[in-house]
Order: C-alpha cells, then sequence, then structure tokens
C-alpha cells in the first residue's frame, strides 16, 4: 500500500470514530460509505470540521473547500459584488467569484447571494459576508468536481430545527442573539451547531450555560464567557456525551400533575 494510500486509510478511520461520536443515531452504513468515498477522494477531516453531517447527509464547509484549494495548489480567488443585482438598502448582496486551477487559464465560476429571507436569523446583518462566502464556495466546489451542498449555502442552517430542536421562543436559546449584548453571529452559531451535531435539548444547554457563566441569563454572560461554555460543551459532548447528558437533564425542571 502505497505511503498516500496508509494516509487516507488512516484518516477515514478517525474520521469514522469522530462521526460515531458525534452523530451516533446517524451513522448508518451507508453513510459510512460515503464518507469513505470524501476521505479518499478530497480528504476531508471530520474532526477539522471540513465536512458536517446533517439531516442524514454530508456537508462541506467552507474552511473544508478552503483547505482542499490550498492542498491543491489554488492559484487564486477573485471576488466581486454585482451591483446591478445588490440592493444594500435591504441587505440583499450578490457576489461572483472566480477560482484559478493551477494549468489553467480559464476560471470556475459561482455566485453567491444573500438577504434577509434566505439566511439564519443567527446571521441577520451579516448578508454580505455570507453571499461572499456562498460565492466562493460554489465556486470552489465547481472548480474541484464537489457534488456537496456547502453548510454556507444552507439558509435554514439556523433556522427552524428538526424535530430534536424546538423552534426558539423570545425566552429560549437564542435569546443570546440579542442585539445589545455584543455577541458576534459566528459565536451563537458554533453554538447552535454544537446542539444540532449532538443531539441536545436546547432549553437544558440554556439554562447550564447561564450556570456555567454564573448569570441569570445566558444574554447578560460576557463573551468570553460564552466562548469558554462553547468551548467546554465541545470537549464534554466529545469526551462524555453521557455525563453531558445527565448534567444537562439535572436543569430540566418537572412537570406539573394535573388534577
Amino acid at each position: 500500500m502505497s505511503s498516500n494510500a496508509t494516509k487516507r486509510s488512516g484518516l477515514f478511520r478517525r474520521n469514522a470514530a469522530c462521526a460515531r461520536a458525534a452523530w451516533p443515531e446517524e451513522c448508518s452504513k451507508s453513510i459510512l460509505t460515503s464518507l469513505r468515498q470524501l476521505t479518499t477522494r478530497f480528504g476531508f477531516s471530520v474532526s477539522m470540521g471540513e465536512i458536517r453531517l446533517l439531516n442524514g447527509g454530508w456537508y462541506v464547509t467552507n474552511s473544508g473547500l478552503l483547505r482542499l484549494a490550498d492542498r491543491r495548489g489554488c492559484r487564486g480567488i477573485v471576488i466581486r459584488p454585482v451591483p446591478q443585482f445588490s440592493d444594500p438598502s435591504i441587505s440583499r448582496w450578490v457576489f461572483k467569484a472566480i477560482v484559478y486551477k493551477p494549468g489553467s487559464s480559464r476560471g470556475f465560476v459561482g455566485f453567491g447571494d444573500a438577504d434577509p429571507a434566505n439566511v439564519s436569523p443567527l446571521v441577520r446583518g451579516a448578508e454580505m459576508r455570507v453571499a461572499e462566502t456562498r460565492a466562493v464556495n460554489r465556486a470552489l466546489r465547481k472548480a474541484y468536481g464537489i457534488g456537496l451542498c456547502s453548510v454556507e449555502e444552507l439558509g435554514s442552517l439556523s433556522g427552524p430545527p428538526t424535530s430534536s430542536l424546538r423552534p426558539a421562543q423570545p425566552n429560549g436559546f437564542h435569546a443570546a442573539d440579542s442585539s445589545n449584548n455584543g455577541h458576534q453571529p459566528r459565536l451563537r452559531d458554533q453554538l447552535c451547531l454544537l446542539i444540532r451535531q449532538h443531539n441536545l435539548d436546547p432549553a437544558l444547554v440554556k439554562a447550564y450555560a447561564a450556570d456555567f457563566c454564573g448569570t441569570e441569563s445566558l444574554k447578560e454572560a460576557s463573551r468570553d464567557l460564552v466562548e469558554s461554555f462553547i468551548s467546554h460543551l465541545a470537549k464534554a459532548a466529545k469526551e462524555d456525551r453521557d455525563g453531558l447528558l445527565c448534567k444537562l437533564n439535572s436543569y430540566a425542571q418537572p412537570q406539573e400533575v394535573q388534577q
């Protein structure tokens, strides 16, 4: 077996182990078969967040695409806004990205658009950056023949979630999204992704976070405290999920008995 094949085989074993730990209920034989193909062909890493399993399918991430481009010697990426289709007054943006591969004079073009109607509530106000990222992702996917949709192209990634997550209420988890608390969308997005990836109860995570930060509610916590909690939660979810679930369940409120 060649050195490269040995490395890819080892990477797949690590990827499979990470996937089983992060998404134990979704890692079917077909999912792992797809993971092997993605590992062999593109060298994506699960632990580095280059691909993610969402709703029973694999999605590539912006970081995964950029690292792949770096590994393949990408010559450069040119990104420009498309003014005729953009309208800053309503936060609508369209970008065009062109990816140049080694030894090719022709570029691979991708367009990305974003407005309040097709982005998650967690990234409202960052539509310009979302549109730029989507354009880059689509151009990179074309350049390297990647049929997977990217996470950043999913407008509903952190919107109305699947059955394991309840729609956010004013006093629910995304109270931490309050615009005057100084938290950046990326930070909130990380926490929401952790909840989805590990199938956690958002209400219990919110209660645990507030207790961890020593505040009455999560929205009152400082950015540094929230960052520390996210790091703690990610480590606990990967290393001791059963212990984490027990901890979260300790925050469950007893239900009233109907007379």
